[in-house]
Formats: structure tokens, sequence, C-alpha cells
């Protein structure tokens, strides 16, 4: 399993249940951009700091638990 793919399925599992379907909605743009081999390093760089800073307004709105939203941020920082 790829590294991106772990940390996506973490996301997914960190949101409460009733959020989970419009996450994934979202996450999908996101790690199609992350995963792509051949997306320039700007475009990773700018689309990694959009998922931190949608995973803040998750932890912000509580979909995320504070606990999770410092490990996944760390971890989409080192993607």
């Amino acid at each position: 399993m790829k590294p991106h793919q772990k940390t996506f399925d973490r996301i997914r599992e960190a949101v409460l249940p009733e959020f989970r379907d419009r996450v994934a909605d979202y996450l999908v743009e996101y790690e199609t951009v992350l995963q792509n081999p051949t997306a320039d390093a700007e475009r990773r760089a700018a689309t990694a700091q959009q998922l931190r800073g949608y995973l803040r307004g998750l932890n912000t709105t509580r979909v995320l638990g504070m606990a999770d939203w410092e490990d996944l941020d760390r971890r989409v920082a080192q993607l």
C-alpha cells in the first residue's frame, strides 16, 4: 500500500461516520493530484496545503478529534 493511500484511509476513518460520504467526495480531488507521479512539485505542494486547510476546517467543526487532526496534519505535511 502506498503511503499516500494509508494517509487518505486514516483521514476517512478519523471522520465521524455521518460525515464520511461527504468528506470522501472532497478527498477524491486531493488524492488524485497527490498520487499522480506526473504532477509537478508546485501543484502537489499547493494541493497538500489545501488539504491541510480542509482538515483544519473539519477539526474546527468537530468532525475530527484534535488528536486525529494533529496526526493527519503532520502526515499531509510530509506528502
